[in-house]
């Protein structure tokens, strides 16, 4: 792995930025294309940054000029034509591509648990994920056809400390601490699986490069299983306060918010287990190692710092009133 030339297209997100600091550690000579406007996560001082916009052909080809990598991978690909540039400008210029796909592309709902890399793609209810799995058959039929050089990896459910993994964002926890009820969606005891970045970057930096990755597809994820309810608990216990709990089905809050709606039909409403074997058949002894409960006191610490942090989403706040006025016994 040292002395691998690598370009990431993104790389300061939720989970690029903590396999940027992984990759730099691990001695990779890492290239950083992107526009230059975030600033919560900053790139290790050893990344080489590309200034470029990652969606205009025209801008990265002027950032990476005559660059040949042993790597490539896309953060921010997210429809089609997308990976059609991709295609066009990285074909002979580097040895692998890796495609950041989603796990929400996977059978939706399940037909069993634990979902593995052969699970069938098909997501009826969201969008976002349909568009993943087109991205995932054109770079498939590329690599049939022309040999393009492509990996697929399929993130779950990536935080960091910046982000609440509930609907709403710090809404929730707003709620939670002014003694409000917060929506669970369906009966709360769906699983679902919570994979802090950190424990991502591990079982991802190994890939690139990796001559046995290619034309394969892996997900990435911990093993550590939550209920909905847990997850809303954890986090009400890091904010020192109980949560007040009230379950609506997922269609009412669907038909109450179509956006909120299609995350929860497409993705978060079914039970989601992964079976990291394949993963660990080429990364051997790969394991994460954050539990949610860690995770989410360092989603509060990390908002508490700073109240500009602590953004409240007023549509959010008032459908919630209204759906748990709704949803209350009796009622």
């Amino acid at each position: 792995m040292p002395g691998l030339r690598v370009l990431f297209l993104g790389g300061t997100g939720i989970i690029s930025s903590a396999c940027s600091w992984l990759a730099v550690e691990r001695g990779i000579e890492l290239f950083v294309l992107n526009r230059g406007q975030s600033t919560d996560r900053p790139l290790p001082a050893e990344a080489t940054v590309l200034r470029g916009d990652a969606r205009d052909p025209a801008s990265v080809r002027e950032a990476i000029g005559g660059r040949e990598f042993d790597a490539v991978v896309d953060w921010v690909a997210y429809a089609p034509g997308d990976v059609q540039a991709d295609i066009a400008a990285f074909s002979g210029r580097t040895g692998q591509f890796v495609f950041i796909s989603s796990a929400s592309a996977y059978q939706t709902p399940p037909s069993r648990v634990p979902v593995v890399e052969s699970t069938p793609l098909r997501n009826p209810f969201w969008q976002y994920s349909r568009d993943k799995i087109a991205c995932e058959e054109l770079l498939r039929a590329a690599y049939r056809d022309e040999a393009f050089p492509v990996t697929i990896v399929r993130p779950s459910h990536t935080y960091d400390k910046t982000e609440v993994p509930l609907h709403g964002g710090w809404t929730a926890v707003a709620r939670m601490r002014q003694g409000k009820p917060v929506i669970v969606h369906g009966d709360g005891t769906s699983l679902w699986t919570l994979t802090h970045h950190a424990d991502f970057a591990p079982g991802f930096v190994p890939l690139l490069g990796h001559p046995r990755t290619l034309g394969e597809s892996f997900h990435i994820t911990s093993d550590d299983v939550l209920t909905w309810d847990q997850i809303t608990r954890a986090l009400a216990a890091a904010a020192g306060v109980r949560a007040d709990i009230v379950h609506v089905p997922s269609e009412v809050i669907a038909a109450a918010d179509p956006e909120w709606g299609a995350g929860l039909l497409g993705d978060k409403a079914h039970s989601m287990v992964f079976d990291n074997a394949k993963l660990r058949s080429v990364v051997p002894g790969y394991r994460a190692v954050i539990p949610f409960e860690q995770g989410a006191r360092e989603i509060v610490a990390w908002h508490d710092e700073n109240p500009s942090r602590r953004r409240i989403d007023a549509g959010v706040d008032a459908l919630s009133d209204k759906l748990a006025q709704a949803g209350r016994p009796g009622n």
